[in-house]
């Protein structure tokens, strides 16, 4: 069973890991800056008070984390997990020829490295965000660690490569034989549909540093 101390130290930690301060990761979900401010986590009386899973399901949506990576954050020791040296390339570059095979596994020269929490696929590669497109859950500068061995689901975030050379990351909407429907993570742009026929790959995002 999760203890009062554990549940906190996760949300304290994962704001750490996004450069956070715990009003910071609160304001980043659209909650109420004090919501896990320490004077709140016991009453007046003594009594524990604890996060409400509304509040952790927004504060996993705002950072891109997944629960497993909350669990782990948990530990007593508040260590970050394992960090190693991981391919990186910009979203604007991913495009050119030569970075990835026929399957999306990162291939080739040219990349750069950075460190980041360790995964297990050894293909994880990272990708920098550029521009806007992506807003609000992902900003310019943010980094996506990609891996192209997790199974993929409808409602994973993922990166998408076009045989026109296009790479996008989206929301998988749904998935047909016929064609793939991706959401975007910006309201203002519509619904995509592709043909499968003009998917290269598609791999999921299973971190983001933000």
């Amino acid at each position: 069973m999760l203890s009062h101390s554990q549940i906190w130290a996760g949300i304290d930690n994962l704001a750490a890991r996004y450069g956070l301060s715990a009003s910071g990761l609160a304001r980043r979900a659209g909650l109420d800056p004090t919501t896990f401010n320490k004077s709140k986590r016991t009453s007046p009386d003594g009594r524990l008070r604890w996060p409400s899973t509304e509040s952790v399901a927004r504060v996993l949506e705002a950072t891109g984390a997944s629960m497993a990576e909350f669990m782990a954050l948990m530990s007593a020791s508040g260590k970050l997990p394992e960090q190693r040296p991981i391919p990186l390339i910009g979203m604007a570059e991913a495009g050119a020829g030569g970075f990835f095979d026929d399957g999306g596994f990162p291939v080739g020269s040219g990349w750069d490295t950075v460190q980041l929490p360790a995964v297990n696929d050894e293909h994880a590669y990272a990708l920098e965000v550029s521009g806007e497109s992506m807003l609000p859950l992902y900003r310019d500068g943010d980094i996506l660690i990609v891996s192209p061995d997790e199974s993929i689901r409808r409602g994973d975030r993922v990166v998408v490569k076009t045989t026109a050379g296009e790479v996008m990351a989206k929301v998988l909407a749904r998935r047909t034989q016929r064609h793939v429907e991706l959401e975007s993570f910006n309201p203002e742009h519509d619904r995509r549909t592709v043909p499968t026929e003009e998917i290269a790959w598609i791999a999921r995002i299973v971190w983001a540093s933000q």
